[in-house]
């Protein structure tokens, strides 16, 4: 069957930018999606305009050949192209991770260098099925989702993928029809990869089991995000900068499944966690919290006082001091964006001479131990004041452990924790 670009890109709000990237390697995939991403655009009134990148991770010497290809191809059809090199040190472990950070952090450079909010991407419904397969093999709960049909990137810039319900060899066909040739990755056949080992094994009733699996994990994610959300934005307040207090009738509530996600993603997002804290450790804090008693997870201390349970990150593990770099994570929990030739630290034992507006009822043991932990501003050994101050350098984005990746599957309590935080960011599904 013919792939339709409007099927695949009519629901997709391209009026909000002026500028979209197509990530384009030269394979099939990649290009199938750049020539009917061309298509549907041109068929648009005020269409934005269309930006084709190639990642050359250096780690092949045909790469450059390879981006080459796809510069041509581009240029005889009209396309800008842009080829964006991975430099420096390439690490001895951990690779092939490594290496898909970077061309996440490359595609998105490409594209505020050209005004773009959307960055493209060709993954098919065979890369589903094999995604869940191999995440399926590891006992993953919450990745059977999958690949998610978008995610925004470091609270900026949203990676969609339009191809998710195409077949590779649909794609191809495409192609073919168009007289397009597409270049086949050597390592795409290479059986010491997992995912080539994964890829010969499935078949196509395999790849439709997956691909059903996944659809009814990633509503499940979704669903029960939205009532963790609920929780959190009825139980759950900012007590100061790092102090959150929860109600314990969210510790209570009938709906367990839902307060115990709440919790994991609290806990996540006060101890700037990129990931959420495994069930199983969560489920013995939270049946600990059930009967007063306090803990820690992820990096946060759960305090569980008569007056409520107050969660703060923990000391431990905190950044030595460091130069402000523009856009910086800091801890996993706050965004970096302004502080030109200072430093950042946390506050450590300084913060009992610097206390921060809080309720004048609140222990202070709870607010020295979570201003503790706060990011400061300095020069030398001089302290400017606290980084989430008015005139600090503290942007609230998204916040953890979504900061540098959210999937769309949990969007609704990434909302509610942007929200708790009092922040500004505007999460609008592209």
């Amino acid at each position: 069957m013919q792939p339709d670009p409007r099927q695949l890109f009519d629901g997709i709000a391209f009026s909000r930018h002026h500028g979209v990237v197509a990530a384009v390697s030269g394979g099939g995939d990649s290009l199938a999606l750049l020539l009917l991403l061309q298509e549907f655009l041109d068929s648009q009134a005020d269409a934005p305009a269309l930006t084709a990148v190639t990642v050359d991770h250096g780690l092949r010497a045909e790469a450059a050949d390879e981006a080459r290809f796809v510069a041509g191809l581009c240029a005889s059809r009209g396309i800008a192209h842009r080829t964006m090199v991975w430099r420096g040190e390439k690490p001895a472990t951990g690779l092939s991770a490594a290496a898909r950070s970077a061309r996440l952090e490359l595609l998105a450079q490409a594209a505020q260098s050209v005004g773009a909010g959307l960055v493209f991407t060709g993954h098919t419904r065979d890369d589903q099925a094999e995604t869940v397969s191999m995440r399926a093999a590891r006992g993953t709960g919450r990745g059977g989702a999958g690949i998610a049909p978008a995610s925004l990137h470091n609270s900026g810039i949203w990676f969609v993928r339009p191809l998710l319900a195409c077949g590779r060899a649909e794609l191809r066909n495409y192609l073919a029809k168009q007289n397009i040739r597409w270049i086949d990755d050597p390592t795409n056949d290479d059986p010491n990869y997992e995912r080539v080992r994964v890829r010969r094994s499935l078949t196509p009733e395999g790849v439709a089991g997956c691909v059903a699996e996944a659809d009814d994990v990633a509503s499940e994610r979704r669903l029960l995000g939205t009532r963790a959300a609920r929780l959190i934005d009825d139980h759950v307040r900012q007590m100061a900068p790092g102090l959150y207090r929860v109600d314990p009738a969210l510790v209570e509530d009938t709906d367990s499944a839902g307060a115990l996600y709440a919790l994991r993603v609290l806990a996540a997002m006060v101890g700037g966690a990129s990931h959420l804290p495994p069930e199983n450790a969560s489920e013995r804090v939270f049946a600990a919290l059930r009967g007063g008693v306090c803990a820690t997870l992820s990096r946060s201390v759960i305090d569980y006082r008569s007056s409520g349970v107050y969660l703060h990150r923990e000391r431990r593990n905190l950044p030595v001091r460091m130069r402000v770099r523009q856009g910086m994570l800091w801890d996993g929990r706050y965004r970096i964006t302004d502080g030109d030739g200072l430093h950042v630290a946390p506050f450590g034992g300084v913060a009992r001479d610097h206390p921060a507006e809080a309720d004048p009822d609140l222990p202070q043991d709870l607010q020295f131990a979570a201003q503790f932990a706060e990011p400061a501003l300095w020069r030398g050994d001089a302290l400017i004041g606290a980084a989430l101050d008015a005139d600090g350098g503290v942007k609230v984005g998204v916040p953890a452990p979504w900061a540098t990746l959210l999937p769309s599957f949990d969007v609704d309590v990434a909302k509610a924790l942007i929200r708790l935080l009092g922040g500004k960011t505007v999460l609008a599904l592209p």
